[in-house]
């Protein structure tokens, strides 16, 4: 007993967060060449399944040039989103590190689910698969995505009272709360307006190429046929606590499996996914030793250090500090970010 908690003690202590849609890009092309044999038994397996459904391999989506219309549609995005962020979780040298909790934003919910043991990663794969091309022939509305905070990345509460003004206006909803950003799902119709009121910030209000109304009331019919394709028998309790969309930490000791299936399924597909809150509940629940973001990519990696700035985690109170903070001993880990990479290892 007295050597498993010295070695449960000299392990650092991580909570492991999975990334949502829009992540793959180009610059993130050939993310699955580099890695494991255990990652590359799963991702044979998952070009297996979408040969015999007639889609392309993730295997060949990877190792193509990268194009908006075929990598970013839901039929192909999520799933290679999955591939690699299973894959860089199984590189994870656990060793060295204990996971404590996971997390996803949005899409990475389903993710999650995997890493955590609450459905196996075969599971994992059908259930994104599902629901990524369930608006394969017409998406239903659309997302914007908008900030509300200053230059050094403190969040403006006014200025997102006002955006939540005009949000209303349009009968448009909040879909994520990323950080300083507000990810806004509607109608088109919805949207068409909202680009017009919001005021141009640099690059913003950008809409999301090939994104619905995800975590919105528009997503209804999606949910039902949800549970029509995806039974309860897919749902354990998790090996691993498991943070969703709403900061609810799902225990291996007491979750129900339907109750995780209606959360899957309904809540979090027709609500507001806050991802603000989930970070904020497995930083101060769990008080992790770092944070590691699986990729592709790092797009994430902004959002969870505005979070932090919000809750002056480890007396990062800015923009300015978070950088420097990472550039001396990166608490946040971002397995996208080739220098940050090798500490998993």
């Amino acid at each position: 007993l007295k050597r498993v908690l010295n070695l449960l003690m000299s392990k650092k202590r991580i909570i492991v967060v999975s990334p949502g849609r829009g992540t793959y890009t180009r610059e993130t092309s050939g993310y699955l060449k580099s890695c494991n044999a255990l990652a590359k038994y799963h991702i044979s397996w998952m070009d297996e399944m979408r040969l015999k459904k007639g889609y392309k391999t993730l295997t060949e989506l990877d190792n193509s040039i990268f194009k908006t219309n075929i990598h970013m549609r839901g039929e192909n995005a999520s799933t290679l989103i999955y591939g690699c962020s299973i894959s860089d979780f199984l590189s994870i040298d656990q060793s060295k590190y204990q996971i404590v909790g996971v997390a996803g934003n949005s899409m990475g919910w389903y993710t999650a689910l995997a890493l955590s043991g609450a459905v196996t990663i075969e599971n994992g794969y059908r259930i994104i698969h599902q629901m990524g091309a369930m608006m394969e022939k017409e998406i239903i509305g659309g997302q914007i995505i908008y900030p509300f905070m200053n230059k050094d990345w403190s969040l403006d509460k006014l200025k997102k009272i006002e955006i939540l003004k005009k949000i209303e206006e349009v009968s448009a909803h909040v879909s994520i709360n990323l950080g300083g950003y507000l990810v806004i799902g509607g109608s088109q119709n919805s949207l068409n307006k909202l680009l017009k009121a919001l005021p141009k910030i640099e690059k913003f209000p950008f809409q999301i190429p090939f994104h619905a109304a995800f975590h919105t009331p528009l997503m209804k019919e999606v949910s039902k046929r949800a549970f029509k394709q995806i039974s309860v028998s897919f749902f354990n309790k998790p090996k691993i606590p498991l943070i969703d969309g709403r900061g609810h930490i799902w225990s291996p000791f007491s979750t129900n499996e339907k109750e995780l299936q209606d959360y899957t399924l309904e809540d979090q597909v027709l609500n507001t996914f806050d991802f603000t809150r989930t970070l904020e509940v497995a930083l101060k629940e769990y008080c992790p030793d770092h944070i590691v973001l699986l990729g592709p990519g790092n797009t994430l990696g902004g959002s969870i250090g505005q979070i932090m700035i919000k809750n002056d985690w480890l007396k990062i109170n800015s923009k300015d500090s978070f950088i420097k903070f990472q550039k001396k001993d990166p608490y946040l880990i971002s397995m996208g970010e080739p220098s940050q990479r090798s500490y998993l290892f």
